[in-house]
């Protein structure tokens, strides 16, 4: 999709607004002509060349009150395009993120945060700009064609002189578009990876300082550093090289018209006020040039904008940037719809057929896993590291898009694991739990009116009633980024309880006791079981947790090599033994 079809979609977003910009900056820019008329008719009336014969300070009125109508009309253009940028921003930027939210969770972001919040910030504001271009060369289009007629009639050998700098200034950015282009792209990047860097440097502060690496650290920061000021002067220098080509063109213009105006003034073709004229127009007549090469500049700019910021939304189409959508910039908000599916069925049965996902250009992943849960039941995933036990569970709730199999709920095939397996009908806890810098009531709650739910429940069948005594202020304690503030086992917690929070059918724990200790594991587990309402699939390799199991998968590999009660296979399966045992010989890589 090319640049200038993303420009119409988004000016057809808000046709009116962008209309009242652009009829308000061509009153602006047209009020000038009036000053070079008034200005003619001011010296000629001095020199006694007057056409009109208009009173010297009807002139100066005139003269007067022409800025004091361009302010009005300034105040009243920036107003409305202030309103229509932000429109056009929050649009692009609330596609961007519904498209994030719709990818697959383990591949919602293509990009990495810096990166990705620079697409969200510097590209979008690239667009903003290369409207506001557009919108200044439109609103200069009436002005230029009055004036063209009105130089021409005056003196149509020094009007043409001072338009013929316009091709061939156009031709030089149009040689220029791919360096342009390069250059922007370099340095968005740049500014990127810094961003990125910076990022880890934050998150990673102690161990940088354990393994006594702050120099290192800090003289990679440098380098990023040193290359993003060279992509960035590249850029800049680029863009200010030729600025400053189409500033100076008004300069050249000025001397033409004295080298020019000379002679003609002796022959009396050409007065005093004419020359007025011309020197009010040409700053005015001649910024056009400057702002076709400038335009010529942005759009290279822009396209590379419009590329990067699709390039983030791997999953949907190129125009899905500017989908129309409301984004609700007046008014009140709208309630956050609840993702309560019409068509819920309590969980009987879950069955799984041939399950396979192969991560890009490897073999590693899950094939062929197939397993059935009943109602109420308590599976266990074990295995060895790297067998593909967080894989499946992935896979399974379509945080990973699966390559083949089926997926059945209560006799009925999933199509889209990814919006399916969410509460009522499914709860995850990863085994790295995601928590915002946010007081502890909003993780757990996330969304669902406290009214609806009893969070001293879920506080309670998580085992962290104690800890909350300890917390500065209980449930309102902000936890900080990534949830600083908390132990690795209250931050698992705090995410158990979040699922519990949920009244979900089928719950899913992903390694949940890697991070307690063993009487907090035994606690938590003994009063799930109290009020076993639910069905579990849970990965762990403790030996409570499997004790408990109505069903075991051993995985290997990527594939299920044996299941069964844990007596059933301590009898019968030297892997399940050596599981229970410990020996984990030959270990692979950690899991993905």
């Amino acid at each position: 999709m090319k640049a200038s079809k993303f420009l119409i979609r988004l000016i057809r977003y808000a046709p009116g607004l962008f209309a009242i910009n652009f009829v308000s900056w061509t009153v602006f820019h047209s009020l000038a002509l009036i000053t070079g008329l008034a200005a003619r008719e001011f010296f000629d009336t001095l020199t006694g060349e007057s056409q009109l014969g208009w009173d010297i300070w009807a002139i100066l009125a005139v003269v007067a009150s022409v800025p004091l109508a361009r302010k009005a009309a300034s105040f009243g253009a920036n107003i409305y395009f202030v309103v229509f940028s932000y429109t056009i921003e929050t649009l692009m930027r609330r596609n961007m993120l519904a498209a994030v939210l719709d990818a697959p969770g383990a591949a919602a972001m293509s990009e990495a945060s810096g990166e990705a919040i620079s697409r969200f910030r510097d590209d979008v504001q690239e667009i903003n700009r290369y409207l506001e271009e557009w919108t200044d060369l439109a609103g200069r289009v009436v002005y230029i064609g009055v004036a063209f007629v009105v130089l021409f009639k005056t003196n149509a050998m020094i009007t043409l002189v001072l338009f013929v700098p316009l091709p061939f200034l156009i031709g030089m950015i149009n040689m220029a578009s791919g360096k342009i282009h390069q250059y922007r792209r370099e340095a968005r990047q740049a500014a990127g990876r810094v961003s990125d860097f910076a990022g880890e440097m934050f998150r990673t502060t102690l161990a940088i300082k354990s393994a006594g690496a702050e120099t290192s650290v800090i003289n990679r920061f440098r380098e990023l550093n040193a290359t993003r000021r060279r992509a960035a002067l590249k850029d800049e220098f680029f863009s200010s090289m030729l600025r400053s080509v189409g500033v100076n063109i008004v300069h050249i213009g000025t001397g033409v018209i004295l080298l020019m105006a000379g002679s003609s003034m002796r022959s009396g073709s050409f007065t005093v006020g004419d020359f007025a004229l011309f020197v009010a127009y040409v700053t005015q007549a001649t910024h056009p040039i400057f702002s076709i090469a400038n335009l010529l500049a942005s759009h290279k700019r822009a396209t590379v904008s419009f590329e990067r910021m699709v390039g983030l939304m791997p999953n949907r189409p190129p125009e899905a940037l500017v989908e129309h959508h409301p984004i609700h910039l007046k008014g009140d908000f709208p309630t956050p719809p609840r993702s309560v599916p019409t068509d819920f069925e309590p969980l009987n049965t879950l069955e799984v057929r041939g399950l396979t996902y192969r991560f890009p250009d490897t073999e590693n992943g899950i094939h062929d896993v197939s397993f059935t849960l009943k109602r109420g039941s308590f599976t266990v995933v074990t295995g060895r590291i790297g067998s593909g036990k967080t894989t499946l569970l992935r896979t399974l709730l379509g945080l990973l898009p699966k390559e083949n199999g089926e997926i059945i709920w209560n006799g009925r095939e999933v199509d889209d694991p990814a919006n399916f397996f969410t509460p009522p009908r499914s709860a995850y806890t990863p085994q790295v739990p995601r928590l915002f810098s946010e007081k502890l009531r909003e993780n757990v709650l996330m969304g669902v009116p406290e009214d609806e739910i009893n969070i001293g429940d879920a506080i309670r069948l998580s085992v962290m009633e104690d800890d909350l005594q300890e917390l500065e202020d209980g449930l309102e304690t902000v936890v900080g980024p990534r949830g600083v503030k908390l132990s690795g086992g209250q931050m698992q917690r705090s995410a158990a309880a979040r699922m519990f929070a949920r009244h979900a059918e089928l719950l899913v724990f992903d390694d949940l006791s890697s991070a307690l200790d063993v009487n907090t594991e035994r606690t938590l587990w003994e009063r799930v079981f109290a009020i076993r309402d639910a069905t579990y699939l849970v990965v762990s390799h403790r030996h409570s947790v499997l004790q408990r199991a109505d069903n075991i998968l051993v995985l290997d590999d990527g594939g299920i090599t044996v299941s069964g009660s844990l007596d059933e296979l301590l009898d019968h399966s030297e892997e399940m033994r050596r599981l229970w045992s410990g020996d984990f010989e030959h270990r692979r890589d950690a899991e993905t």
